[in-house]
């Protein structure tokens, strides 16, 4: 049987284990009135989400990036098939970027302090808010939304301070 110090010790391991099994959570949410196929790279692939369901994608510790976004008309039998748009070479579970046009949410993982934003360089497919819990909402209602980064030089992240709760929804 184990003292009650080495049993305490083996708890506050296991509790700093569990916390940095996951880097960042993700609420992808799908609001709109038609399915969506959520991919994120590199850790999620991709799955349907039918109007109304939520996706939680965990992203593991280590992961320095992420892009997530919707596809849309998409048509899978079994692992492979098509989307009209944000296709990623015909998979269900993405290991590439989709091919444009695709609304991205994007972030970076760094010390205390996340970035996020909202891109659509590659072009606009789906309305999209992207958040964290103690951050400002970013807003993408159009191709010509002001709080997406349109160029590659813009500069329009926002930043999350000591916190790995995302939200993302399609069609809010």
């Amino acid at each position: 049987m184990a003292s009650p110090a080495a049993s305490s010790v083996l708890l506050v391991l296991l509790a700093a284990f569990t916390a940095s099994a996951s880097a960042a959570t993700f609420s992808i949410v799908n609001n709109c009135g038609f399915t969506v196929w959520p991919a994120a790279i590199p850790v999620g692939g991709g799955l349907q989400l039918n109007p109304g369901q939520m996706w939680t994608l965990n992203v593991p510790a280590g992961t320095s990036s992420c892009r997530i976004w919707g596809r849309t008309g998409c048509s899978f039998n079994g692992g492979s098939g098509s989307c009209q748009t944000g296709d990623c070479a015909g998979a269900l579970s993405c290991t590439l970027s989709g091919q444009p046009p695709a609304t991205l949410a994007e972030f970076s993982i760094g010390g205390a302090t996340d970035s996020y934003d909202i891109s659509v360089i590659d072009g606009y497919n789906l309305a999209m808010d992207f958040s964290c819990s103690n951050g400002d909402a970013i807003r993408c209602r159009n191709s010509g939304c002001p709080d997406a980064n349109d160029q590659p030089n813009d500069t329009k992240g926002h930043i999350c301070t000591g916190n790995n709760n995302y939200q993302v929804i399609f069609c809010p």
